[in-house]
């Protein structure tokens, strides 16, 4: 039953108005206001302090603390440290910016999260620290993906033995050496790690094609031609720098008497008809070139008869051009 008489101006209510309820205390519609400003409360919202409800504006400009981040009213749960008030949003590690609700350690006097203060002694102490648990490794760490962890984090993949720190990673698992010698697998001959997808075949090793580069301009192959001197793969432009003229045919420096034909260099022994593999001599035995490739006499004649009109049409254009240019001069 409501009572006969409002909370403030103690008298009675008619039973066609309104009654406002606030925490089983009844007023006046027009008496329910705030006691500083005397304004009605805005959508009927009211703050109260030691017994005496308050809009919110005067609540905050009498009452509430202002937050030390983002300087504004702090209405509601309310984070304090060293005499500073925050808003729970705005109490932030001040190394990474993220919201400490889940605690916080001090770390050169500022709040920290766990995992930055961590980091940062570790860094002091040229340490790594676990991906997992996010603590100090203190003796050798396990790599895996690119981060360091606590070997005792993991088992081998097919033992299921404990690991350590000299685990494999291998198409996305970790094993102990012992299992991991049983794959058959590759590694890069640059960066040591196993090859997992498509690999080059290259000086007697195997390379990820990313890897595969120029010793001397470090320019990747991307499948053109390269050129080997001690066990190195050189680009055509630094070989030549470097080396002198490269055999066409072996790819190494030319040690013998060089053979130059159609812009190409041989060396003497590897001068052979492209058709049979019979080794040419420049000085005793005809040859005939074909799209820039030597061929010897008998291994022309095979050739069919339309191919070899055409390659004579060729021949005589050429020479028709060389001698125009002759008689320009």
């Amino acid at each position: 039953m409501i009572q006969t008489v409002c909370a403030i101006c103690r008298e009675g209510f008619s039973s066609s108005e309104t009654v406002v309820n606030a925490n089983g205390v009844h007023w006046h519609q027009q008496c329910f206001v705030c006691v500083q400003c005397l304004q009605p409360f805005p959508e009927g919202l009211f703050f109260e302090h030691e017994g005496r409800k308050y809009c919110q504006n005067d609540y905050e400009v009498l009452f509430a603390p202002i937050c030390s981040g983002c300087g504004l009213y702090i209405i509601g749960r309310i984070f304090t440290h060293k005499d500073s008030k925050w808003h729970p949003q705005c109490f932030s590690c001040y190394m990474c910016g993220r919201e400490l609700n889940s605690g916080f350690v001090k770390y050169q006097g500022n709040p920290t999260c766990k995992p930055c203060a961590a980091a940062a002694r570790a860094k002091a102490d040229s340490k790594y620290i676990c991906a997992r648990c996010n603590h100090i490794i203190e003796a050798e760490h396990l790599t895996f993906k690119g981060d360091p962890y606590h070997p005792h984090h993991f088992d081998c993949f097919d033992c299921r033995r404990p690991l350590t720190h000299s685990a494999k990673e291998l198409h996305g698992h970790l094993f102990c050496q012992p299992c991991y010698d049983t794959k058959e697998i590759s590694v890069c001959g640059a960066c040591k790690k196993p090859i997992e997808g498509r690999a080059v075949s290259a000086v007697g090793k195997k390379w990820h094609p990313e890897h595969f580069v120029c010793a001397h301009c470090e320019r990747p192959f991307a499948g053109e031609r390269f050129f080997e001197n001690k066990g190195l793969a050189y680009c055509e432009t630094h070989y030549r720098y470097l080396f002198g003229d490269p055999c066409f045919y072996c790819c190494h420096s030319i040690k013998n008497t060089e053979v130059s034909q159609f812009g190409k260099s041989w060396c003497s022994d590897h001068f052979m008809c492209h058709g049979c593999d019979a080794q040419l001599k420049i000085n005793n035995i005809k040859f005939l070139e074909i799209d820039l490739q030597p061929f010897c006499k008998k291994c022309y004649t095979k050739l069919p008869d339309e191919y070899k009109k055409r390659l004579k049409k060729y021949a005589d254009l050429l020479e028709k051009k060389n001698n125009n240019k002759k008689n320009k001069r």
